[in-house]
């Protein structure tokens, strides 16, 4: 006998638009259970009394990766609450699964070790990355092996232990973009992973362009309020049922907190990313008229990330702003500046630095849902402040000129 809940028009998740999908993908089965807000599972572990069955289901799941029938066994193996962010993040990027981790760069890692496990430790990246991730790939820190190349040099540098192309567009933090359909036809059997982190599936999604992996630090919009920390992967189920097996044993796992909060932040994702970027495409516009601002960076694709170099000493701007909050991360509903040359890429060699434009008068500002003439002011104010003082009263060298 069908139920009440059974009866319910069923519509194709194909025909949602992503604003309808940002707010119910991962909830479908909330009207069943009689709930409204998606339910947060804190459990580290679930009780079980058929031992002989639970070893079946573990067994499966280090021979597959997918996930459990039935409840989990243990919090590292899944959760009900992350898995609901999981289920809805693949939905927006529109890829058959998505798997969570407790950072950018813990997903990242997780691929990295996927593609290791199978041989193909050699990895083609384009430039600029995320700071952390170039180190992580330069340094070799998991036994992998990097071709640094430009798109154009992308098939010339695959190798037959070539496990991965990686790029980020729009990039971190100069803001480039690269035609993802032209770069996927040149990695051929290779799968490309894409940074999606500032675009968000909101402005773009790279699967549909020909990308196998996208990448997202969660902490940025999808979470949206500065306040959660996250990462996550969206691909096809063999590879992520591989994923799950590396975090499994890893440990990188997302708290059940953070996987409720990025949740929350997927359901306004569409409406933050479209206000801020309206108003990041103004200042940007203002910005380029100024007399003061050497060179302004703004993807073609839009968003709300706005680069741009200075005259004068960025370090004064950084100390000056009132309004906007000096601070690295970006994404939140409040606008940020930063200096990547001294902190998000700092950690990348100068030479690599300034040769992928992260110049040292170079600021990235990630714009928020701030009024825009408030920010404008701000940004007025902070352009124009007097020099700094050192403690001994003198005013700092300049730097070198803008070329």
């Amino acid at each position: 006998m069908d139920t009440e809940a059974s009866m319910q028009p069923r519509m194709t998740f194909r025909s949602r638009a992503l604003a309808t999908e940002a707010v119910h993908a991962g909830r479908d089965d909330l009207a069943a259970l009689g709930l409204h807000a998606p339910p947060i599972d804190l459990s580290t572990t679930y009780p079980s009394y058929d031992s002989r069955g639970e070893a079946e289901r573990i067994d499966a799941f280090a021979t597959t990766g997918a996930r459990l029938d039935g409840p989990p066994v243990y919090a590292r193996l899944d959760n009900p609450t992350t898995a609901r962010f999981e289920t809805a993040l693949a939905r927006l990027e529109g890829t058959g699964s998505a798997v969570s981790f407790a950072s950018g760069m813990a997903a990242l890692t997780a691929v990295l070790l996927v593609r290791a496990s199978m041989g193909l430790r050699h990895v083609v990246a384009v430039r600029p990355l995320y700071g952390c991730s170039d180190h992580l790939l330069g340094a070799g820190l998991l036994g992998t092996e990097v071709t640094w190349t430009d798109p154009a040099g992308v098939a010339e540098a695959i190798r037959p232990d070539t496990g991965l192309v990686m790029v980020e567009s729009p990039a971190n933090p100069t803001l480039a973009e690269v035609d993802i359909r032209a770069l996927a036809h040149s990695c051929g059997s290779v799968p490309l992973l894409v940074d999606n982190t500032f675009a968000t599936p909101v402005l773009q999604r790279p699967v549909e362009q020909g990308a196998a992996i996208v990448l997202h630090s969660a902490t940025k919009y999808l979470g949206g309020h500065g306040d959660v920390m996250g990462g996550v992967v969206a691909c096809d189920e063999e590879f992520a049922a591989r994923l799950r097996q590396v975090r499994f044993a890893t440990g990188g796992v997302l708290h059940p907190m953070a996987g409720y909060l990025l949740l929350r932040g997927l359901s306004t994702l569409p409406v933050r990313v479209r206000a801020a970027s309206a108003t990041a495409a103004d200042l940007s516009r203002r910005l380029a008229a100024d007399p003061r601002i050497a060179r302004v960076h703004y993807p073609k694709v839009g968003g709300a990330m706005v680069s741009f170099e200075v005259y004068g000493d960025p370090h004064r701007v950084i100390s000056a702003v009132r309004l906007i909050t000096p601070a690295v991360s970006l994404g939140s509903v409040d606008t940020l500046i930063q200096h990547p040359a001294s902190i998000s890429h700092r950690i990348v060699a100068e030479g690599d630095r300034r040769a992928a434009g992260v110049g040292d008068r170079l600021l990235r500002m990630s714009v928020g849902l701030e009024d825009v003439e408030d920010l404008w002011a701000d940004l007025c104010q902070a352009l124009s402040a007097p020099p700094a003082r050192t403690a001994a009263g003198t005013v700092p060298e300049s730097l070198p000129a803008v070329p």
